[in-house]
């Protein structure tokens, strides 16, 4: 093969910078192939049907040939809308629907298993949600009017045109007849339930008033000769075109003389009253004999056949009293308790009462009948058992009073004019076994007798005590200190308890306590000391109730002071008792002569100590004396005028 000539090279290198120009040209003018729903506007001689030409940010044509969108835009009708576009500019378009990406790139993503539907202006309910999109979006239904503004050839592919309107999709059952807004009687859950509260059957020329507006509409809408239900051309003019005349023609007026549509087995005692004259005949109605509906004297619509009606039982009963006034004077006729005014009140009062077997008083006199004849309907009971209180009144006392003496006979303590007060005194106090003594008698007695959980299966007053003991109402204000003491029995056999220091005259009386009989015998002017003074109350209480007696001081200088300013202490303490005792402080009873190198002989046995010692030092805010040193010569006291021994 022959090699090229130069002028051939020269001629593929100029064809070649001429084909990348063209190219890199038609890259700039278009920046991909358009959408296969598109293709039709590929090339570059097509720009301008979906561009405007003109300098600045990139004018889109899109809403002129999408005419439906921009209609849609205009009236804020559908999805778009919802985005609040502007009906005369395509630039918001590209936000969504992307172009120049490819034949098979798609310009409308959206995944129908999760797209809002409320966003379209149409809400799914009911049996609605969970359809799928073509079930309502297909050619077939999209409205004559709208098919000339669509442009898409395939119906089947476009979401608009569909209206809202039920008939829409389903089929009008009523042939017209009721219009086309269908949900003034269905909903989107049933369709075969009737929402007949949303029609207004007033508007119809047949208001339905009365048990009318109860009726379900098949029983007055029968199947018509399409066998559909029909709803013009019902005869309603009369009664008899619906009801058959219980009343075999016994009465031509027709109907609604005596009834109404409240309820056919209600007469209407005022229809009655004007067209009919009770009180004409052998029984004129009175009192609630007026509202009583004709059916119930009346039976089974025989107006023309005889009745009995001297005696209330003839039309009452059976008895309702179950024959319990069998007996009376005048029987069981209930018109000797009763009036037609009204069964209750009862006539019979309480002085009438006064003549049968248990005639009222006191308490009794006030209560209600059914208080003591419990209703119970026919089974209420009027002969009552009366002889014992209990046959009436439960035992409150949960048993207390069962034995005897009382055998729970509720006269021994209370009376007819009531429960409360009492009438066990304190008189009757001392047959029991806790004699009201000192200030137990001014106790009320709620103070001892309160309710106690201890019965079953409610609480009550307890009045019966294993232990009568303080205990059993005191709390231990001492916590247990003097537990033994109080353990010590009496003579018959029950134990002291607080009264082995206190009386019942008096809670601060405790003259039954003997100090005496303690580990600290109480001598001299310990007697008149206050016990306070001793038995000191813990934590700075004021109060002797909280003191620990058990830990109250046993010896001298526990409670007295060292008022020697420690020149007797020996070790930590001072031993007062070495000096002095509990019958009085003074005089001392210092041993001189033992206890001394110094005896007091002679005058000096009645010198003061404060004649000889006289050394004293303050100490804190107060001048102590003291005893040492003290000088034994006699100049030291004497000085020089001591005289001369005498000479043999």
């Amino acid at each position: 093969m022959a090699r090229p000539s130069k002028c051939c090279l020269i001629l593929e290198v100029v064809a070649g910078t001429f084909l990348l120009f063209i190219c890199s040209a038609a890259a700039q003018i278009s920046p991909g192939p358009l959408s296969r729903a598109h293709q039709s506007l590929n090339g570059t001689t097509n720009c301008t049907t979906c561009h405007r030409l003109g300098a600045g940010e990139a004018n889109f044509k899109c809403l002129d040939c999408h005419a439906e969108i921009a209609t849609r835009l205009i009236n804020r009708k559908g999805l778009h809308a919802t985005y609040h576009l502007n009906p005369n500019s395509s630039k918001e378009c590209v936000s969504c629907h992307s172009e120049h990406n490819g034949e098979t790139f798609p310009i409308v993503k959206w995944d129908p298993k999760t797209f809002d539907h409320r966003q379209t202006g149409y809400i799914l309910e009911g049996n609605h949600v969970g359809l799928a999109c073509e079930k309502c979006h297909s050619a077939d239904k999209v409205s004559p009017s709208e098919r000339a503004t669509i442009k898409v050839k395939d119906l089947n592919r476009t979401f608009l045109g569909i209206s809202p309107a039920c008939v829409t999709c389903h089929q009008d059952e009523h042939k017209g007849r009721l219009g086309i807004n269908c949900l003034q009687c269905h909903n989107y859950q049933e369709w075969k339930t009737i929402k007949v509260e949303q029609f207004d059957h007033t508007k119809t020329r047949y208001p339905l008033t009365g048990l009318h507006a109860q009726v379900s509409c098949q029983k007055c809408h029968t199947p018509g000769p399409d066998n559909k239900p029909h709803y013009v051309g019902i005869p309603f003019s009369l009664c008899s075109d619906c009801h058959s005349d219980p009343h075999r023609g016994s009465f031509a007026q027709g109907c609604q003389t005596c009834h109404n549509t409240g309820g056919w087995k209600r007469v209407s005692p005022e229809a009655v009253s004007q067209r009919f004259d009770h009180s004409k005949t052998k029984y004129p109605l009175l009192g609630k004999h007026t509202t009583v509906d004709c059916i119930q004297c009346h039976g089974g619509g025989d107006f023309k056949k005889p009745l009995a009606f001297q005696q209330c039982m003839d039309c009452h009963k059976p008895d309702p009293h179950n024959g319990q006034f069998t007996k009376r004077p005048t029987g069981a006729e209930c018109a000797s308790c009763h009036t037609v005014d009204g069964w209750k009140p009862s006539k019979f009062t309480v002085k009438d009462h006064a003549s049968s077997a248990y005639p009222l008083q006191g308490g009794h006199a006030r209560l209600q009948c059914a208080q003591c004849h419990i209703p119970k309907g026919k089974d209420t009971l009027f002969k009552v058992k009366f002889q014992r209180c209990a046959d009436c009144h439960s035992d409150q006392h949960a048993g207390q009073f069962a034995a005897a003496p009382y055998l729970n006979a509720c006269d021994q303590c209370h009376n007819l004019e009531g429960y409360q007060p009492s009438t066990f005194t304190l008189a009757r106090h001392k047959q029991t076994h806790f004699i009201l003594t000192g200030g137990h008698i001014a106790v009320p007695c709620s103070d001892c007798h309160k309710e106690s959980t201890e019965f079953t299966p409610k609480p009550a007053v307890i009045y019966h005590w294993q232990n009568l003991s303080c205990i059993s109402c005191h709390t231990d204000p001492h916590r247990g200190q003097f537990k033994q003491r109080m353990l010590q029995v009496r003579a018959g056999g029950a134990p002291v308890g607080c009264e082995a220091c206190h009386s019942t005259k008096s809670w601060k009386e405790l003259s039954s306590f003997d100090h005496s009989k303690t580990s600290f015998p109480l001598l001299g002017t310990h007697r008149a000391t206050a016990c306070i003074d001793c038995h000191k109350p813990q934590n700075m209480s004021a109060k002797l109730i909280d003191a620990d007696f058990k830990t109250a001081p046993t010896s001298c200088e526990e409670c007295h002071q060292d008022i020697h300013g420690r020149q007797f202490a020996k070790g930590e303490k001072t031993p007062c008792a070495d000096c002095h005792n509990s019958v009085k402080w003074k005089p001392s009873l210092f041993d001189h002569d033992t206890r001394t190198t110094f005896s007091l002989l002679g005058a000096h046995r009645n010198v003061r100590c404060e004649g000889c010692h006289k050394l004293t030092r303050v100490m804190g805010d107060k001048t102590v004396l003291f005893y040492k040193p003290t000088p034994k010569d006699c100049a030291a006291c004497h000085g020089s005028s001591i005289p001369a021994k005498p000479t043999n």
